[in-house]
């Protein structure tokens, strides 16, 4: 399976933060709590005297199972919203987000009031499936001269409602995960403009048969028949046709003057959405003809959370968590109650700019570079967890400045 919904339950990055444990297995100690007089218990942060491997669920939860599961292994939480350790789940439950799972799904209990899920219904708690009788299969699909019978034609395959349940999450009160409400919330949700998220994340594939027609595949209008490839963050092409840079920069005497603009011009959603662990990183880089770096004079350098490329001038893009006890951020124990310390992730078609200065000495051009990439997780985290996925460079501008 090539789309990223199948890889759900063996993300290793959902199960060592699950787990509380890096790639090889090593796990964190357990949470340690003291009682408090007027709050009751709460957690103290990691202890610097033992070994540590990132935050996880079970270190701060050992004896829930949580509800992880009800999005990451629908299948097996179907039935046990609540019940499932997605380490334990096997066999076609560990297949993620399967073919069987989305096609029967009938309907999605949203929130009239607000049009988005309910805080506490995360995942398969927002879903009413049908099940066929014993011998018998049941398929919903997005074609509506199907006639009723074990293929139904059901309207929600087709809208951004049916990705709500899992691209909506709540808690402690603070949002989360929100693709789907940022969608919601931006011009993209008009139904007669806008795109719904299978306009993007479903493409069309522009062929006139799903199945092969000695399989007994119909010809269709290439319009209706969509990609479930589903492309998603790990998706270069996808990431290339999100920002948009325009860079100009002009030499005044020694100094070098660089103006960015950076816009989200292609997603339906914030950049980037949905796991808070994630990061868009721009850096702007000046070199003298000698491909020698140029010292920034002034403008907007990168924090120290950003680890190899701190203190670099550049933009960061990201929702920094902070952890209410602990205090602790940037945070990926959203499970914990955390509170969002700052939001600087660019909507659907927002934009910023950011001006630097560059001090240059000597003839010659200079070279000036602009990128943007997608970091999966905040640096020290992947540290701590031996993640090792490299950035994904979504937009690159490079000037020669005479």
């Amino acid at each position: 399976m090539l789309d990223a919904h199948s890889q759900s339950a063996i993300n290793p990055r959902f199960l060592t933060m699950y787990a509380g444990a890096d790639v090889d297995g090593n796990q964190s100690p357990i949470t340690r709590y003291v009682s408090a007089k007027d709050y009751g218990t709460r957690p103290l942060g990691p202890d610097p005297n033992l070994p540590y491997y990132g935050p996880g669920y079970k270190l701060d939860f050992p004896g829930t199972a949580g509800n992880c599961a009800a999005c990451h292994t629908p299948m097996a939480a179907a039935n046990a919203p609540y019940g499932v350790d997605p380490r334990q789940v096997a066999g076609v439950d560990a297949e993620g987000i399967g073919c069987d799972f989305c096609h029967k799904v009938w309907s999605v209990s949203l929130d009239a009031r607000t049009g988005l899920p309910y805080a506490n219904m995360p995942g398969v708690l927002s879903y009413a499936f049908r099940r066929p009788d014993e011998g018998h299969q049941f398929f919903a699909g997005p074609f509506d001269d199907v006639a009723p019978g074990e293929d139904t034609y059901s309207a929600v395959q087709t809208e951004s409602a049916f990705c709500a349940p899992c691209h909506y999450g709540v808690f402690w009160d603070t949002v989360v995960y929100d693709s789907f409400g940022e969608w919601l919330a931006s011009p993209y949700s008009d139904p007669i403009t806008g795109q719904t998220c299978q306009d993007c994340h479903m493409p069309r594939l522009g062929v006139p048969t799903f199945a092969l027609p000695e399989q007994g595949g119909l010809v269709r209008d290439s319009q209706t028949i969509y990609s479930h490839r589903m492309p998603g963050a790990p998706d270069t092409a996808l990431l290339e046709a999100t920002l948009e840079l325009a860079v100009v920069a002009r030499r005044d005497g020694e100094q070098l003057y660089v103006h960015v603009d950076v816009a989200n011009a292609g997603a339906g959603h914030h950049v980037p959405t949905d796991s808070p662990l994630r990061q868009v990183l721009l850096t702007v880089s000046v070199a003298d003809p000698d491909m020698m770096p140029v010292d920034l004079l002034s403008g907007p350098v990168l924090p120290s959370w950003s680890g190899d490329l701190a203190g670099h001038p550049g933009l960061y893009f990201a929702k920094i968590l902070q952890e209410r006890w602990t205090e602790l951020y940037p945070s990926g124990a959203y499970w914990m109650p955390t509170r969002i310390r700052e939001d600087t992730r660019l909507p659907a078609l927002g934009s910023t700019t950011a001006d630097f200065v560059f001090g240059t000495t000597g003839d010659g051009p200079v070279h000036v570079e602009v990128r943007a990439v997608l970091r999966r997780a905040f640096y020290d985290l992947m540290q701590q967890k031996g993640w090792t996925q490299p950035d994904i460079e979504m937009e690159r501008v490079m000037l020669r400045v005479p």
